[in-house]
Formats: C-alpha cells, structure tokens, sequence
C-alpha cells in the first residue's frame, strides 16, 4: 500500500474544515489539524479523523496559530512538515467573520484588518510557503497529478453584503489569489482551485439561522436546502483524489444554484 499524502487544512478544529478533514482522513490522508485557540476541538476533529481512517500509518498531528500573523504561519507550516513528514496539499480553508456587521458608512478600520488579514492575507502568504516548499522539492507529491492547492472562498466573492464589506473583499481577493498561484505554479505540477461555499451550516451562519431557512425555503438557492460540511468534504476529495486532472485556475460552486442568473 502506497504512504498516505499529507494535507493541512486550516481551520480544521471545526465547521466546514472539519467536514474536509474527516473526508480526507475517510480517504486514506494524514491531515494536519489547525487551529487558533479552540485546542479541544481540534482534538476532537483528530479523534474523529483516527476514528475514520483507512489505515493505522495515517496520522493527525495538530498544529496552532493565527494564519494573520506571518511568525504563527511560519511556526505552523514547519510544524505541519514535522508532524506529517511533508506536504502533498494545502486547503486553505480557515476564515472569519467580521466581528461587528456594519453598513459600509460606519464600518471601521480595526475590523477591516482584522478579517483581510486572517482571510486574504494569511491564506496568501501560507501558499506562498507551500509554494517555495513544493519548488524545493518538485518530485516528491503522493498524490495523483502533483501537488494541490485549495482557496476555500465563499459566495461573497461575487455577491455583496453591504453590511459586511470587508468579508466580501476579502473572499473577492481569495478569487484572484487562486488564479496568480495557478498561473505561477502550472508549470510545477502544482494544481490550484478555488471553493465557492454558499450557505453552509456552520457555527459563521447559527446566528441567521431563521432568516436563511425563510430564504431557502422561498428559493433563494435552487436546490433549497442548507449546505453542510460534507458537501465541501466531498469536493475537496475529488480534487485531491486526482478526479479533475486537465483543471486550474478555475473556482467550483459548491451552492446548490445559488450563483445561478434567474428571471
């Protein structure tokens, strides 16, 4: 049997990361488990992963830090290459949400850095430290058709929310990043793809709840049904699995239609 590839998903403690790493771990992968603060739930994901592996070479070392910081970036991804060995793929899947939504006339400066840094920034310069690796080592992916790289974005790269401008900017921004990596490292047998989520069960969307099942079930997304943790999971299996070969630069809807133009 072949040596598991070796994949960190950033935040990965819980929500839609979780949802990716089980579905990794399911395929035979050893994950690196992120996390910024919430250590136990980070354990709980790497139990679940152990729970949900193939084979007893997998392992689930868990990693810390805020991806915003560039010494905590630094720190994670040499302790990611410690705990698996290497690194075959990067999903980079860890985000926030701004902590106060304001209308764009009173939104402020503090939480605007705050939210581009952990989710433009940080996914941006943690590829670039992939990249640099995968460069120094252009022979070494486990995986079918080289290296992946993942930028996990959102429905708000392309649809607005005048109440939280900075996340929309921010996941705009992940949808250009992930086609300068995939231009830059095409050559290199590195794949890039970006992830649009739509709405998606998470702890992000617990507090809207309510007002999204209205809007699900009036059609607002085609296939009338919340997204869940697993539907990325799945995604992301099939792209590192090696299931859309002749494939870069491009972003995949994971949003039951929502993206769609209706009359």
């Amino acid at each position: 049997m072949s040596s598991p590839a070796r994949i960190l998903v950033t935040g990965s403690s819980r929500g839609l990361g979780r949802g990716v790493a089980l579905a990794l771990a399911a395929d035979g992968h050893s994950v690196a488990i992120h996390y910024s603060g919430n250590r136990e739930a980070a354990e709980q994901t790497a139990a679940a992963c152990a729970a949900a592996a193939k084979s007893p070479d997998q392992v689930f070392p868990l990693v810390q830090g805020n991806i915003g910081l560039a010494a905590d970036r630094e720190r994670m991804f040499a302790d990611t290459l410690a705990g698996l060995g290497g690194l075959d793929a990067l999903i980079n899947n860890a985000g926030i949400a701004p902590r106060v939504r304001a209308d764009l006339t009173e939104a402020t400066e503090d939480v605007f850095d705050e939210v581009i840094a952990v989710n433009l920034k940080g996914p941006y310069f943690l590829s670039q430290l992939a990249a640099r690796h995968w460069l120094a080592h252009p022979d070494d992916s486990r995986l079918p058709f080289g290296y992946k790289l993942v930028f996990v974005s959102s429905l708000s790269a392309t649809a607005g929310s005048i109440n939280r401008g900075e996340y929309c900017i921010s996941k705009a921004g992940i949808a250009m990043a992930n086609q300068l990596w995939a231009s830059r490292l095409a050559e290199h047998n590195v794949q890039v793809i970006e992830l649009r989520p739509g709405i998606m069960a998470t702890d992000m969307t617990a507090g809207v709840k309510d007002k999204y099942d209205r809007l699900l079930a009036e059609g607002l997304v085609p296939q009338k049904r919340w997204g869940n943790p697993e539907d990325l999971g799945l995604a992301v299996r099939a792209i590192v699995g090696g299931h859309f070969p002749f494939t870069t630069g491009d972003a995949i809807n994971i949003d039951g239609g929502f993206h769609l133009r209706r009359l």
